[in-house]
């Protein structure tokens, strides 16, 4: 059954691009916002889609791939 525009929960997910080493992007992969903020700020996130990385990879049966950056989706540029 389809939900009722507007019952999704504003800011549950935060997205980022993923840059690998060897030049492939992922984009808009979700990370959970409870993970994020404090003292660490973005850095949990590249633990957690390290993570998952991992997963796909044992479940594809490829090796994962190093991250070489990770940036927020609509943050500004430093």
């Amino acid at each position: 059954m389809a939900k009722k525009p507007g019952t999704n929960p504003k800011g549950e997910f935060a997205f980022f691009n993923v840059t690998y080493e060897d030049g492939s992007q992922r984009s808009n992969r979700r990370v959970p916002a409870e993970l994020l903020g404090g003292l660490d700020g973005d850095e949990p996130a590249r633990g957690f889609i390290m993570e998952q990385d991992r997963e796909i990879a044992e479940k594809s049966g490829r090796p994962p791939l190093a991250i070489k950056s990770l940036d927020r989706v609509g943050a500004k540029k430093k």
